[in-house]
């Protein structure tokens, strides 16, 4: 089983979780809602949560294969529904880039894989109605 400690730190809305090997993560809400910008936002941490875990799969995918991977990079465009309690994402798009020697069609796959396949945060996000796209770009100048 799993444990997090959450504790609030400050203002009204500033939690830390803290896991058992002791790494720290930090979560608010918004100004708007009342926060006070310290930390992600727990629907920002769950997209923050999908890549780490695709990132994971990727390299690993990747490296089996003994390809290189020197940076790798994601930008993470989310979107929530309207006017619905809860919230939940509606559209997810990942822009992975990587550089190293990495042939591209591998790279799909990788990508491709993961997504559909191996990560966990994907398939919890799935399996809510969320649709995730991606694209993948390697070694660009």
């Amino acid at each position: 089983m799993n444990t997090i400690d959450l504790k609030r730190k400050t203002g009204d809305f500033g939690f830390e979780a803290t896991d058992a090997n002791g790494h720290v993560i930090r979560l608010d809400t918004s100004d708007e809602t009342g926060g006070i910008n310290f930390g992600f936002r727990p629907m920002q941490s769950l997209l923050a949560g999908l890549g780490g875990c695709s990132g994971i799969d990727i390299v690993s995918i990747l490296k089996k294969q003994r390809l290189t991977v020197e940076e790798f990079s994601m930008k993470i465009h989310g979107e929530r529904e309207k006017g619905k309690e809860p919230s939940l994402w509606k559209s997810v798009h990942i822009d992975f880039e990587l550089k190293g020697n990495i042939e591209q069609e591998k790279a799909e796959r990788a990508c491709a894989l993961s997504i559909t396949k191996y990560c966990s945060v994907a398939e919890t996000l799935r399996r809510s109605g969320t649709k995730i796209t991606w694209n993948v770009i390697v070694n660009r100048q």
